[in-house]
């Protein structure tokens, strides 16, 4: 009996994700993308599809913010996912994932744990090593992304647990630094309200991330930020001044904002960025080669909702320039919102993913035939 039960897990864990349902293909035919790209339903039943991770072999990694973490795997190469593994459930908000070396690592609200050897464990997930636990659980702003950098160390951040405040404890509204094994943290820059996407800038290798500005202070203001870090730049802010010149009407008296680091771009107001990727393929145009590609999540409270778009900001000798629509579709003229895309992986093969966790998909763009 125990032998027939683990078999029907695993034909349940690897059941093959299903064609795009019809919902689905209707989303599809609204949205918009240049003259040669392509989109389509790369995998589906992924509730809540957030950060996304390339391991070995093709698998994509995917967190949530409903506590599963799945892993899928186009196992035929026919560019639609045709397994699904469901690796962790009922965790914390494991929104953020990366991947190094045959082990899984996954950011949850208070820690950070690793899944070792998973890809030849998928359907028969190990139990996670601990690999650091000491964040604060406060769950405003409290998930996070998580990269592994060209230092070979992990990348994650700390969210301000709050619209605004000024929390007395250095680790809130940081950008952090640790070593593989969890020693060594290291908080890299702080007066960040909510960075959920960085990624290295591929001339500089510079670190450059998201930051999500507050509400309540008008539909247009404070614009959304892309800021670049490096050990100069400490303080970006948050909560005393915004965008780099824009004082807090609570928090920002006495304060001189031309102290703190200016963002290196200003992106609309609530347009909510997160996951965003450089471009370093070669399948798409090259005009495309070394952009930023960033998904735009969308606002919730402005009254005119904007945002709910792929955007590429375009890059010269190492920064920002202009900015321009990738995908959009997802916001109708009508103001009917039919996705939230949330991040951007990009494969070998030079096409992108992006993951979508209003649909709980993830699309893959392609160029040409």
């Amino acid at each position: 009996m125990k032998r027939i039960k683990s078999l029907l897990l695993l034909m349940i864990a690897s059941l093959p994700t299903l064609a795009a349902s019809p919902e689905h293909e209707a989303v599809l035919k609204q949205l918009h993308l240049p003259p040669g790209f392509n989109i389509r339903i790369f995998a589906d039943n992924l509730p809540n599809a957030r950060q996304m991770a390339l391991g070995d072999k093709g698998v994509i990694y995917v967190g949530s913010r409903q506590g599963n973490v799945y892993a899928v795997q186009d196992k035929d190469g026919d560019g639609t996912a045709d397994q699904r593994f469901v690796i962790a459930e009922q965790l914390n908000l494991p929104n953020g994932v990366a991947y190094k070396d045959g082990s899984l690592y996954v950011a949850e609200i208070q820690r950070i744990i690793r899944f070792d050897e998973i890809g030849m464990r998928l359907a028969n997930p190990p139990k996670p090593v601990t690999v650091y636990d000491r964040f604060p659980s406060d769950r405003h702003h409290g998930w996070k992304y998580l990269r592994i950098g060209p230092d070979n160390k992990l990348y994650t951040a700390v969210g301000a647990p709050c619209n605004v405040c000024d929390p007395e404890q250095p680790i809130y509204g940081s950008l952090l630094r640790m070593n593989l094994d969890g020693s060594n943290l290291e908080i890299l820059a702080r007066g960040i309200r909510n960075t959920v996407g960085f990624d290295w800038e591929t001339r500089t290798g510079h670190l450059f991330f998201n930051d999500n500005g507050r509400d309540y202070l008008g539909d247009d203001l404070p614009p959304d930020e892309l800021n670049e870090w490096n050990p100069a730049n400490h303080h970006f802010g948050f909560p005393y001044c915004h965008a780099g010149n824009i004082p807090d009407p609570e928090f920002g008296a006495g304060k001189e904002c031309y102290k703190y680091a200016a963002p290196v771009w200003r992106y609309k107001a609530h347009i909510a960025p997160l996951g965003m990727r450089f471009y370093t393929g070669k399948q798409f145009p090259d005009v495309y080669f070394r952009q930023l590609i960033v998904a735009q999540h969308g606002s919730w409270n402005r009254s005119q909702p904007q945002g709910y778009q792929v955007n590429i900001v375009k890059f010269r000798e190492g920064q920002p320039y202009n900015e321009q629509p990738f995908i959009s579709g997802w916001l109708t003229a009508k103001g009917e919102v039919l996705g939230r895309p949330n991040d951007v992986l990009q494969l070998p093969d030079g096409s992108l993913l992006i993951s979508d966790d209003s649909l709980g998909v993830i699309y893959r763009v392609t160029y040409g035939q």
